[in-house]
């Protein structure tokens, strides 16, 4: 093979597989460095030159001494007819799999930095421990933990799904997809969503329960845009399109708010909310709602409120008006509160409730208990 056509093929062969030429030729550097070791006599370590331009090959040959140093430099460059037969038989035997791995790593860095991005696959396998996805190029895997739960789909059904991780392995990339991510609804908001798209409007919180229902939280970075609106979309186009997509999963858009406690309220809809208490540390919020807005808040085996905890990230403890109102007053109905007294501490100076079980509070201890003013109570009493 003579140099014009080994450079005419190595171009043909990067065009045909996709892969830059000065990867082959870094390829064909090494190959050839394997091939010459295989020769009888060879030398016990070997440099390859090659000049890019002209595919001109040199062999630079050295030994190894005690120390491990390469010594001896020496020309050990093969004669044209030699090294035209070690190149084709590195070409046969070597470059093959060296081009696979070159293949392998390609696919590899192609995805390894798509992790959270979304993809569209056809299904070619389906069963109890996962399925794969037929991506193009590359197969993806989608375990059984990562499929929405009775979403069974059939070989052949194109769908799209959320990359959540990309291993290297040794029959190239291993993507792992998910249809089950919350991070899959944002992808498909902002292929829907031109402003989120462009950073207009932003998805600040997604809280999902795969194939049930999704609660987003958005925020417009533009006041002349209605965030909630935009996903929505003209006749709820654009929130119709990503339901479609997620097999009628329920999508509740919610509008994002700095106070907490209004983002609180917020999450809660449908249900409508009289009042949100927060403690200290803002880690718990007691909810108080109408009596018929009760179930409506709570949800269905308490999906609603466990999707707006998630969302807003605190704790919610979910009451009637009723409820919270018996709750205030039960304090005076109950017999060991309602033989209790308040007396004055001789050392402290402080008044404190001596309730019938021998429990001592403070008044800041009864009005956190209670929710009740230590002057509200002696006005009752």
């Amino acid at each position: 093979m003579s140099n014009l056509d080994m450079k005419e093929a190595i171009k043909m062969l990067a065009a045909e597989k996709n892969i830059s030429e000065e990867t082959l030729l870094q390829v064909l550097v090494e190959a050839l460095a394997t091939a010459y070791k295989r020769r009888p006599g060879s030398a016990e370590e070997v440099e390859v030159g090659l000049n890019t331009d002209t595919l001109e090959i040199t062999f630079t040959a050295f030994d190894i001494d005690e120390d491990g140093n390469w010594v001896n430099q020496r020309d050990d460059t093969p004669d044209k007819n030699e090294l035209g037969r070690i190149a084709a038989q590195t070409f046969r035997q070597v470059m093959g799999q060296r081009i696979r791995e070159a293949e392998r790593d390609k696919k590899f860095e192609e995805y390894a930095n798509r992790e959270g991005d979304i993809v569209t696959g056809i299904i070619q396998q389906n069963d109890h421990r996962y399925a794969l996805l037929d991506l193009g190029k590359v197969e993806a895997l989608m375990p059984q933990s990562e499929q929405v739960p009775f979403e069974r789909a059939t070989p052949g059904t194109r769908l799209k799904a959320y990359i959540v991780e990309v291993r290297r392995s040794d029959k190239g990339p291993q993507i792992v997809v998910s249809r089950t991510h919350p991070g899959l609804v944002k992808r498909l908001f902002e292929l829907e969503v031109p402003e989120i798209a462009d950073g207009v409007v932003e998805i600040k919180a997604c809280a999902r329960e795969p194939g049930h229902r999704t609660k987003i939280a958005v925020f417009s970075n533009d006041s002349n845009v209605d965030p909630v609106g935009a996903c929505v979309g003209a006749r709820g186009g654009r929130v119709r399109m990503v339901v479609n997509e997620l097999n009628q999963e329920k999508i509740d858009i919610i509008p994002f708010s700095d106070d907490l406690a209004d983002f609180i309220a917020k999450a809660l809809s449908p249900a409508k909310v009289t009042e949100v208490r927060l403690s200290e540390d803002l880690s718990q919020a007691d909810v108080i709602v109408p009596d018929f807005q009760l179930s409506l808040a709570i949800g269905k085996e308490g999906q609603n409120a466990r999707l707006a905890a998630r969302l807003a990230g605190v704790r919610i403890d979910i009451k009637s008006e009723t409820q919270h109102n018996n709750e205030l007053n039960g304090i005076f109905e109950d017999a060991e509160y309602a033989d209790g007294e308040w007396i004055l501490n001789a050392e402290t100076g402080a008044q404190e409730f001596h309730a019938a079980d021998g429990s001592v509070m403070s008044v800041e201890e009864w009005e956190k208990v209670t929710g009740i003013t230590a002057a509200a109570v002696e006005e009752e009493a």
